[in-house]
């Protein structure tokens, strides 16, 4: 992968703190834990992202997920990239090279949109429906953007954190005595 590094400037008047690079690849910033690959564009710069890990042997994508991070806040995220209440999560695979990438995307739960994979990877056409349907994540560009597990008159999406569980009374007889 195309890797560099870019060195934090201080600003004038103050002095520079040593902070550590921030790794890119791709044009973003990249992280390594547990020596993964995981790339951190926007909204904006993914599709060019998954583009470049498609023509740099990256395949396959194996799993396009949602996170909602309304109860977990204090994530670790590179410097630079904002955190955001959701995220969209995809897994890529490069069976010649022995590789995986990941790709984390911050999301804002008041423009909670994120483009389609699907005209790079048509097999994500599933994942991402189900993302719209468990956290209310729409894909910018999907062929069919409905409900795939809940009813259609189904009202808000189940896997949010802020999401009402509700309860089903139980109805016990009377126990003769």
């Amino acid at each position: 992968m195309g890797d560099e590094t870019v060195e934090a400037e201080a600003t004038e008047g103050e002095a520079a703190e040593p902070e550590e690079p921030v790794e890119l690849a791709y044009g973003v910033a990249v992280t390594r834990p547990r020596g993964e690959t995981v790339l951190h564009p926007s909204r904006e710069q993914l599709l060019d992202v998954v583009r470049a890990l498609r023509s740099d042997g990256f395949w396959m994508c194996v799993d396009v997920c949602g996170v909602d991070y309304l109860t977990h806040p204090g994530r670790s995220l590179p410097r630079g990239v904002e955190p955001q209440r959701f995220e969209v999560v995809a897994g890529f695979l490069d069976h010649g090279g022995a590789r995986r990438a990941r790709v984390r995307t911050q999301v804002p739960a008041d423009d909670p949109t994120c483009p389609s994979l699907f005209r790079i990877h048509p097999g994500v056409e599933a994942m991402e429906r189900e993302a719209f349907d468990l956290f209310g994540i729409v894909f910018d560009g999907h062929p069919d953007m409905t409900r795939i597990l809940m009813p259609e008159d189904w009202v808000g999406h189940p896997l949010r954190k802020d999401y009402d569980i509700g309860a089903i009374p139980v109805q016990f007889k009377a126990a003769h005595s």
